[in-house]
């Protein structure tokens, strides 16, 4: 098995919302989930959109579950608003 780590789709129609979360490569984008990391709302504020255990994150990588393209970008965000916020 090879997990990844990707976007689940929540929400309703207009206001997505999306979890992070850890799933079997070949589960269906909306299947059941190993472990759930974090959100994503797009449409609320700024400070408000992201959360994320990154430590759950890095546990994950070292067992050898691999970043979605969408999921590394919304982390590099999230650590670069961390650093900027002290």
């Amino acid at each position: 098995m090879s997990a990844r780590i990707r976007l689940k789709k929540m929400g309703s129609k207009k206001r997505p919302c999306y979890r992070i979360v850890v799933m079997d490569s070949r589960a269906p984008r909306d299947g059941k989930a190993i472990e759930e990391l974090g959100y994503y709302h797009p449409v609320e504020a700024e400070n408000k959109q992201l959360v994320v255990n990154v430590e759950k994150v890095n546990d994950w990588v070292q067992k050898g579950a691999v970043l979605s393209d969408t999921v590394h970008s919304l982390l590099n965000r999230h650590i670069r608003t961390a650093k900027a916020q002290g």
